[in-house]
């Protein structure tokens, strides 16, 4: 019996293929050649705001007489461009609403005066008028008094008196209460009402402490919380920027 040898197994060629050579100054995926740049330019930003409030206490002289003297508390959430002041008169809880986009407003399209002079330089600087929404509402019944005001150089400006008799109409911010709001008989204008009416107005008012000294805190205020969050989104920005 004719016996065949068996051929021994050929082996296995591995083939690798080529290594495609990369630089190692290649940018991360999703980074762009602007990204540095503008890091960069945040981290000046930055370091100009701290340098700029080395000095400055956490907490403005303002503020702290402010809450000293224990009429108002401040309902601030950080992060939200809204503020509110709050306080009880008797059965009534008073609230008013202003938002620190006033501030950036005012700032943006601040007209220049360059023919103002040697005048223009003596007198003082106007505070940054600031919109404000009081809300008044009773424990004792249904019902809420609507304000609205603008505070500038320590006064209120009163433009409008409403009354609605739901009182939660008057505070809720929902396109539903909105779109309700809309269908409503607001009142006439302040400036429109008899003067004796407006003096009476302003008495009832300052009895419930709508006076000069909130009118001169607000605008303060909104402006010491406009410089918070805008140096809190600048680190934010930043640190998305460099991911």
């Amino acid at each position: 019996m004719r016996v065949s040898a068996l051929a021994a197994p050929r082996a296995a060629v591995t083939v690798t293929p080529p290594v495609r050579a990369f630089s190692g100054s290649a940018r991360r995926l999703g980074s762009g050649a602007s990204d540095i740049p503008l890091s960069q330019k945040l981290q000046e930003e930055l370091q100009y705001e701290k340098e700029a409030r080395t000095n400055e206490a956490s907490s403005p002289e303002f503020l702290r007489n402010f809450l000293e003297q224990g009429v108002w508390s401040i309902e601030d959430i950080p992060g939200h461009d809204e503020v509110a002041l709050t306080r009880k008169f008797g059965d009534e809880n008073i609230r008013i609403i202003f938002s620190i986009a006033d501030i950036q407003a005012d700032t943006e399209f601040e007209p220049e005066n360059e023919d103002a002079g040697d005048e223009a330089d003596e007198s003082p600087n106007p505070s940054n008028p600031v919109r404000a929404a009081l809300t008044i509402t009773k424990t004792s019944g249904p019902g809420a008094l609507s304000v609205d005001m603008v505070c500038q150089d320590s006064h209120f400006l009163i433009e409008n008196i409403s009354f609605y008799e739901d009182a939660k109409l008057s505070q809720e911010l929902t396109a539903e209460a909105d779109w309700k709001r809309r269908g409503l008989y607001i009142g006439p204008a302040f400036e429109t009402l008899d003067v004796g009416v407006q003096d009476e107005f302003d008495k009832y008012l300052q009895e419930r402490g709508i006076n000069e000294n909130v009118a001169a805190f607000i605008p303060d205020y909104a402006a010491h919380k406009e410089q918070q969050e805008y140096v809190k989104w600048l680190n934010k920005v930043k640190r998305f920027v460099d991911l």
